[in-house]
């Protein structure tokens, strides 16, 4: 018998997820759940379109919004935003049984929260090494390019049993999948992309190209990378190499040499990503609660409780909570004067 599987929060990394997924393998029992009903509805009736670096026009998906849910779920993707994940997951628990899986595929460090809700021995995390944004609905962008389309999966325990098997073979179906026998290395690894310029997409409301191309905002960008790999040091965590032959110990630095070294090696890194715009960003667009505090923030708070000072992490968790509070307008390149970078 076939698995049952979902991709619970179907945006646009789950839009073209599925239509990939739908594409190459018809007869999959897949369904795009995503409380957005004119995306779903879209969805359902002119199917699933990726522009950008991938072009599938209009793949027929399934796709349905939480509320109808049935029946027993042998393996959920999970790719909601951080900030409804009780209510989600919560939502979620009548459709799964002990032998399925969850997999969070979300920003972040949320395996520990997803466990607490779905059970550790339900719980595997990943990290999706590519980007998307979400167009119109039915219509996602694919900001990278598919050979790079690579996510690497583990487990709270670090172990390779059968649930994390069955989510290679699912995720295989959509692109690159590597398992990582050390979960939080690749996740810090992957937080710091987000941090450094999915963090400084959103308070600058710009895209990764106009970073690279700023020389005050690309430095700012390294320095977020600086403060979290300091962090992760601290907390006994080694970083993972997620983009192949590339070292992010790279962009740790405490001179001016080592800083054009770090813009250099970002330079390198983020060039096959210069369309994305954060998620983050998208979030704000929209008027949606983003998880500005899943993300930059945890670098401030272990700062905090590290005794680490995290200044351009700070920055961006204020310039972004404070649009959120309705009280900053949205945010553009003029708040590069609220990030001090220093001489060294």
């Amino acid at each position: 018998m076939k698995e049952r599987v979902a991709i619970l929060g179907a945006g646009s990394i789950g839009t073209v997820m599925g239509a990939v997924v739908f594409e190459k393998h018809k007869d999959v029992d897949l369904v795009l759940i995503d409380a957005n009903k004119d995306h779903v509805e879209m969805l359902n009736r002119e199917g699933a379109t990726v522009t950008g670096y991938m072009d599938l026009k209009k793949v027929p998906v399934k796709a349905i919004t939480p509320d109808k849910m049935e029946g027993i779920y042998d393996l959920v993707i999970v790719l909601t935003k951080q900030t409804v994940n009780h209510a989600a997951l919560t939502h979620l628990l009548p459709y799964i049984n002990d032998n399925s899986v969850v997999c969070t595929l979300q920003n972040g460090i949320p395996e520990e929260s997803v466990a607490a809700i779905v059970g550790r021995e339900r719980t595997v995390g990943g990290a999706v090494g590519w980007g998307a944004g979400w167009i119109s609905p039915g219509v996602s962008q694919l900001y990278t390019k598919p050979e790079f389309m690579i996510i690497e999966i583990g487990n709270l325990d670090n172990v390779v049993n059968e649930k994390l098997q069955r989510v290679e073979t699912f995720l295989k179906m959509a692109g690159g999948v590597t398992i990582n026998l050390n979960l939080m290395g690749f996740r810090w690894a992957k937080l710091l992309m987000n941090c450094s310029f999915s963090g400084m997409s959103a308070a600058l409301g710009c895209t990764f190209g106009d970073i690279l191309d700023d020389e005050k905002a690309v430095a700012c960008a390294v320095h977020v990378a600086d403060e979290l790999i300091k962090v992760a040091r601290k907390k006994g965590i080694t970083l993972e190499v997620i983009v192949p032959g590339k070292d992010f110990y790279t962009m740790e630095f405490d001179t001016k040499e080592g800083r054009e070294a770090a813009i250099a090696f970002a330079r390198d890194v983020w060039s096959v990503h210069r369309p994305q715009k954060a998620s983050m960003m998208q979030d704000m667009e929209k008027g949606i609660p983003c998880e500005i505090n899943h993300i930059n923030g945890i670098i401030s708070q272990s700062g905090k409780e590290l005794g680490i000072a995290t200044p351009f992490n700070d920055a961006i968790v204020n310039i972004v909570n404070a649009f959120e509070a309705k009280k900053a307008p949205f945010p553009t390149m003029v708040n590069l004067d609220k990030f001090d970078v220093p001489k060294l």
